[in-house]
């Protein structure tokens, strides 16, 4: 009897968790339901230095299972708008952050 109730008890105790732990991994991971450097397509619309944001018109963002669109993002560093004007085409990938959709990495499309 007592190891049924323990092995309950491990059983009950774990199961809050697995969801925690799979909400942090789809949805807190740049990567996440992406493969690891794949970037997504994008052009500047917009250069916004003072407010350190970006307008894109994107491609699908797999990694934040959402549709291509023309969306302000905030930038992790400034210095990334340094080398940008509308109408320039990127590479980039973005993750969500504090509520924010972020752009992480950046680079000139081939």
């Amino acid at each position: 009897m007592r190891r049924s109730t323990v092995a309950a008890l491990l059983v009950a105790l774990a199961y809050p968790l697995s969801p925690l732990a799979d909400d942090a991994h789809h949805k807190g991971s740049p990567a996440a339901g992406q493969p690891a450097g794949e970037l997504s397509e994008g052009e500047v619309r917009k250069v916004d230095k003072e407010a350190k944001k970006i307008t894109i018109r994107h491609g699908p963002l797999k990694n934040l299972d959402m549709p291509a669109m023309t969306m302000v993002f905030q930038v992790k560093d400034a210095a990334m708008l340094d080398q940008l004007k509308a109408g320039d085409k990127i590479r980039f990938s973005a993750e969500k952050t504090g509520g924010a959709y972020t752009v992480t990495a950046m680079e000139p499309a081939k």
